[in-house]
């Protein structure tokens, strides 16, 4: 498998990840950027291919720690590497397994927050890529997002949040898929640029809320000219929280 070593909020993140295939990027960053974790407590990151948003997490978050699940071996062998690399084995720990077959670690465990970056495409909607990282990582295949929905859900302490980014198109199935279990959902758009439609959603719910839901005024990632708006760069370089506390 041939590599690239890339970097991630301002070179503070340094990640090694196939040259082909799925490469992470601004959704981590921004996924992670989402997650309201404190110092001290656990998240899960369902579907953590080689960790990066474990690691901008962890980056961000003083004594946060992460277990990550990954179905593809490979990845959670460079997930580890990562982890090793930017000096957070201690507190970033990705293990090989799917949300059918979790390892104990993760399937007999509660966290106080779950984040997930589950396949963008519904099985039958869109051609599969030809590259199998790529296939695995954007086609649901065998599972599908209410399966993934359910997963996070049921691994997340009451109280605690459940972080997704997705396509905007998806929104419906995924408040379909939460409405038994979560509430206080806040969705929050990611606009390309100002006048242009959302393509991509941050959506998060706390297990067992009760609140409404809300819509986010959501985040103008590029100004006209293609370069990043002052907020997408605090978030993207400088390692800065995405702000939900305006929408609860």
């Amino acid at each position: 498998m041939e590599l690239t070593q890339d970097h991630l909020l301002n070179r503070r993140v340094i990640l090694s990840q196939p040259k082909t295939g799925y490469r992470a990027g601004s959704d981590a960053i921004l996924l992670a950027a989402a997650v309201p974790a404190l110092a001290g407590q656990t998240v899960l990151d369902a579907g953590a291919g080689v960790g990066a948003v474990a690691l901008c997490l962890a980056s961000r978050v003083e004594n946060v720690t992460v277990r990550g699940l990954e179905r593809q071996v490979e990845l959670t062998e460079l997930a580890a590497d990562n982890a090793a690399a930017n000096g957070l084995a201690d507190r970033v720990n990705v293990l090989c397994g799917d949300i059918h077959q979790p390892p104990e670690e993760i399937g007999r465990a509660v966290f106080d927050h779950t984040v997930c970056n589950p396949p963008f495409h519904d099985v039958g909607r869109a051609s599969p890529s030809p590259d199998p990282g790529k296939a695995l990582a954007h086609s649901e295949g065998e599972t599908p997002l209410s399966k993934w929905l359910s997963f996070c859900l049921r691994r997340t302490r009451p109280g605690g949040t459940v972080t997704m980014i997705h396509r905007t198109s998806r929104l419906h199935d995924i408040l379909a898929g939460w409405k038994d279990g979560a509430g206080d959902v806040v969705i929050i758009p990611l606009w390309p640029k100002a006048g242009r439609p959302a393509r991509r959603i941050i959506v998060q719910a706390r297990v067992g809320g009760k609140g409404p839901m809300v819509l986010h005024p959501g985040l103008q990632l590029h100004q006209y000219n293609g370069a990043d708006t002052d907020k997408a760069q605090a978030i993207l370089r400088g390692g800065m929280a995405l702000d939900l506390a305006i929408s609860r």
